[in-house]
Parts: C-alpha cells; sequence; structure tokens
C-alpha cells in the first residue's frame, strides 16, 4: 500500500510502497483511511522536535489525524464491525495503567501514538486498537472529521477544561482562529455562555471567525492594538484566554490580556512563555497546559460535530500530493485544515 514514510530529520518524507498491517491481536482494528489530517504537529516533526520526546524508530508512516472504515478486527472486539465508520482517538491505550482507570487516557503509561510514534494515517490502512475507534454517525464524511481527532479534540479539551468557570458575564479571548483555533470558538460558542472575542493576524481568519461564533474580532497589528483591543471589550481583561499559536510572541502577550485571577490555557507550542513570578502572585493568575483531549472528550466532540455545532472548514488533498499539503501549511496558504484523502 502507498504511505507517506519520514526516513530522516530536517529533510520531505517520500511516498514509498509498504506491507499492509495484519491483525495480530485480539484488540487489534484495521480502518482503511477516509481521510488525514495535515497538522503543523507534522512540520515540527520532520524537524525533529518530538524526536527526544517519543524518540520513534525511523522511518515510520505519518498521520495522527484519522478516520475511516473499519477493515478487520481481532477476536475480541465487539464495539465495531468491518465496514463501521469511525474516527480514531490519535493514542493507543492500554486501559490497564492508572490515568486509563480513571479516565485520562491521554495520560496512557503505555500508549502508542500512531503518526508520531509509530506507524500513522497517511496511508491506506493503519492498525490501532479497540480503545481508540469512536463510531460516527452516518451523516459524516470522513473527510470533514478526520482533523478533529488531534486539532478538534485538542482545541475541544481546553474548552472543557475551562467551561465550569466561563458563566453568562465572562470573557474568554482565542488567541489564532486557524486549524485548532476554529474549533475552539464553535466549542466556546456550544459549551459555554462567555462573550468570545477572537484575536489574529488575518483578517479572513477573523472574518470566518464571525461566522463561527465570535462576538469580537481583534486584528493583530501590534502588541499595543492587542491589548487596547481586549481592554475595551472585557473591561478588566479576560477570564480565560486561549492561546492556539503558542510561539510567534502569542505566548507572551497572552497572559497580559488576563484580569485578576485569570487563567491562561496555552495548546499552540514551540514558544517560551516568561512571566514574572510576582505578576503570577499578585494576580493570582494560572497557566494551563492542554494536551490532546480523552476518548470521552471526542465522543463529546462528535456528538457536536453530528448536530452541526461544530464544523471543520478543510482543504482537502489526494495522498499523493501530500508534499505539497505540507507545504501549503508551512507557508500559511492553507485556510482551516488541510486533509489528505486516499
Amino acid at each position: 500500500m502507498k504511505a507517506l514514510r519520514l526516513h530522516r530529520y530536517q529533510q520531505a518524507p517520500s511516498m514509498d510502497e509498504i506491507d499492509e498491517p495484519k491483525v495480530s491481536g485480539p484488540w487489534d482494528v484495521i480502518v482503511e483511511i477516509g481521510a488525514a489530517g495535515v497538522c503543523r504537529t507534522d512540520l515540527h516533526i520532520i524537524e525533529g522536535q518530538w524526536a527526544e520526546i517519543q524518540k520513534p524508530d525511523l522511518p515510520y508512516t505519518l498521520g495522527h489525524e484519522n478516520a475511516g472504515w473499519v477493515r478487520e478486527v481481532g477476536s475480541a472486539v465487539d464495539n465495531v464491525k468491518p465496514g463501521d465508520l469511525v474516527i480514531l482517538h490519535p493514542l493507543v491505550t492500554c486501559g490497564l495503567c492508572g490515568p486509563c482507570r480513571i479516565g485520562q487516557d491521554s495520560h496512557c503509561e503505555r500508549a502508542s501514538f500512531p503518526g508520531i510514534n509509530a506507524d500513522g494515517g497517511m496511508a491506506e490502512l493503519i492498525l490501532t486498537n479497540a480503545r481508540a475507534v469512536v463510531k460516527l454517525d452516518p451523516s459524516l464524511a470522513p473527510s470533514k472529521v478526520a482533523a478533529l481527532a488531534d486539532a478538534g479534540l485538542t482545541a475541544y479539551h481546553a474548552v472543557r477544561k475551562a467551561a465550569s468557570g466561563l458563566f453568562p458575564g465572562s470573557h474568554a479571548v482565542v488567541f489564532g482562529a486557524g486549524g485548532l483555533g476554529h474549533i475552539g470558538v464553535q466549542a466556546l460558542a456550544a459549551i459555554t455562555s462567555a462573550e468570545i472575542t477572537v484575536v489574529d493576524r488575518s483578517e479572513s481568519a477573523l472574518e470566518l471567525a464571525r461566522t463561527l461564533g465570535a462576538h469580537h474580532t481583534i486584528l493583530a497589528t501590534t502588541d499595543d492594538a492587542v491589548r487596547k483591543g481586549v481592554r475595551d471589550i472585557t473591561e478588566g481583561g479576560a477570564h480565560v484566554v486561549f492561546d492556539y499559536v503558542g510561539e510567534l510572541g502569542a505566548e507572551k502577550i497572552s497572559p497580559q490580556l488576563l484580569r485578576n485571577r485569570g487563567s491562561h490555557y496555552v495548546i499552540g507550542y514551540g514558544g517560551a512563555i516568561e512571566l514574572p513570578t510576582i505578576e503570577v502572585i499578585s494576580k493570582e493568575i494560572s497557566v494551563v497546559g492542554n494536551l490532546v483531549g480523552t476518548y470521552t472528550d471526542l465522543v463529546e466532540l462528535m456528538t457536536l460535530t453530528a448536530k452541526g455545532q461544530v464544523t471543520l472548514h478543510t482543504s482537502e488533498y489526494p495522498l499523493d500530493a501530500a508534499l505539497d499539503a505540507l507545504d501549503d501549511l508551512h507557508r500559511g496558504r492553507v485556510v482551516g485544515r488541510a486533509i489528505l484523502v486516499p
């Protein structure tokens, strides 16, 4: 089968012919890929940023945002059957360790992460397990939901964690309305009562955010313009800032937009947060890290998607054009999420 494989860091991956995966364990599930998302994390993987964290054996197949149809299952699998339409939680988890036992499966102690430390879904087939597959409403198409498996799930996870504090009259600021942020805006509109302000450098991204539920938008021309805009809208600062960028200065200005006892939710990455400790103490602000969401988060997100409350904006590419998709993402030419369709 065809698969986009990374052979060396700092070099473009290649489209290779490799053997199809086989069922070898009772909980195995093989999925025929209907769509695979192209994520900024893929660019960071190629650069080698995840090499020391995940330590994958090269070469391996990229792609951690996957949806498609069940092809084959192991002897113990009874939650899905061949032909079922599914989306894949990005982690293949054990179900037995401490974090899994309490529903924090995204911190599974024995997880593999297809596309990051194991063969992923930028291919025709992928091997996963029964714990990772979520059955989809038949009305949903893989190309319209695949990127929700990571980008959408991560965006939703942060909002879900903050939701109890986003009561009527509260202010949420979303920094970045791109692939993650435009899902975050929709999640905020769907499950909270917060006033939503979106900050971005792109007027087209802000225009999209307004159609998705943003009450206010701010064009990030300068840091001063952002600070003044947020101050005027929120009358004292945000209760929560969701930083879906995490670099390029967003990670530095985001904490400055908080009111006393506000929270800076960090979702994007690549930069470094610098905060005077006296400011953390005097304002009692919190900095909250956010990894990919749990299986339960993904089930909830798919429920919202089936109801039409969350919509993924995509640009589709054939699998053979994967390098074009990666280049377009790198150069900022993708609006929403790039999707590979075999």
